[in-house]
């Protein structure tokens, strides 16, 4: 019989309805299990309002924390908290598709007893004719191919998701995620990197998550300006693992990076203003990442 602790960080978001959809499922699995949400200084008091509800669900439990630790220190304090053999880690926006999704992840407990990290993936969803000028809905419709189970046990420590991960609860405690990274992006990628260098087994299976909630091009934006300052960190530790970093050191005249830099300082703000409006363009989104990449790394 399998048993699991899922754990679900939030910030200004309601997940009760994910939580109620998940505890469902594992009350009819009929194994020992919990759910517990974790709130990392959500500054919407609304959000926190409405997950309050999640405490009254059986197995259940919702832990404000008033300070915003990060990505990374959130999920291990999850993992501190939690009491089974395995965690399964969910992000509080995803959207559970499947009425055996718990039940796969039980399957590969008692099938691949070997195996310490199993990655479920995600799905990418949303209207597409709504959401036809969504840079974040575009970006993640391009990537789809990546997605596939296939693709990713091609590659199983480069394609590591906390959206939709369960991990085997000693591994995780004895390989916590870094918490350097307290901003956005890659703390799940130096994660494949340390199970890679630790050896331990990683199997990709076909049960995605549904990821239908798309931020405003603005935001997404300004997400990826800090995932890019994130990367630039810790580009030492990530190289290799990195379709950025792998393209940046390809380009081996400093001419060539100085004329990117020099496009991106005239250029930039102007990419910036198309990518943010109603209208972006993909190809110029690519364009948009590199120049602000090198416009951080002067080498």
């Amino acid at each position: 019989m399998g048993e699991l602790s899922i754990l679900i960080p939030t910030y200004n978001h309601n997940c009760t309805v994910l939580v109620r959809h998940l505890q469902q499922q594992a009350e009819l699995l009929g194994i020992p299990y919990e759910i517990l949400v974790a709130d990392d200084g959500s500054t919407e008091n609304a959000s926190v309002e409405e997950n309050k509800l999640i405490d009254g669900l059986p197995n259940c439990r919702y832990i404000i924390r008033t300070e915003n630790v990060g990505r990374a220190a959130i999920r291990n304090f999850l993992c501190r908290e939690s009491q089974y053999q395995w965690v399964l880690y969910i992000d509080s926006d995803m959207t559970v598709e499947s009425e055996a999704f718990l039940s796969r992840y039980v399957e590969q407990q008692q099938a691949y007893p070997s195996v310490a990290v199993v990655d479920g993936g995600v799905s990418i969803g949303g209207n597409q004719a709504q959401l036809k000028h969504n840079l974040r809905y575009l970006y993640e419709k391009s990537a789809e191919p990546d997605h596939v189970v296939a693709r990713r046990q091609q590659r199983p420590y480069h394609d590591i998701h906390t959206a939709n991960l369960m991990v085997r609860r000693d591994v995780m405690c004895q390989h916590p995620f870094d918490e350097r990274f307290r901003h956005y992006g890659y703390e799940d990628v130096l994660f494949g990197i340390r199970m890679k260098q630790q050896r331990i087994g990683i199997r990709h299976i076909d049960n995605p998550l549904g990821f239908n909630t798309f931020e405003s091009n603005a935001d997404f934006v300004s997400k990826t300006e800090e995932g890019l300052r994130t990367l630039y960190e810790f580009r030492s530790e990530l190289r290799g693992y990195s379709r950025m970093l792998t393209l940046v050191d390809g380009i081996h005249l400093k001419a060539v990076k100085g004329f990117i830099r020099l496009w991106h300082a005239v250029a930039g703000g102007m990419e910036r203003r198309m990518l943010v409006s109603r209208h972006p363009i993909l190809g110029l989104f690519k364009l948009y990442k590199l120049g602000y990449y090198l416009s951080i790394d002067k080498h």
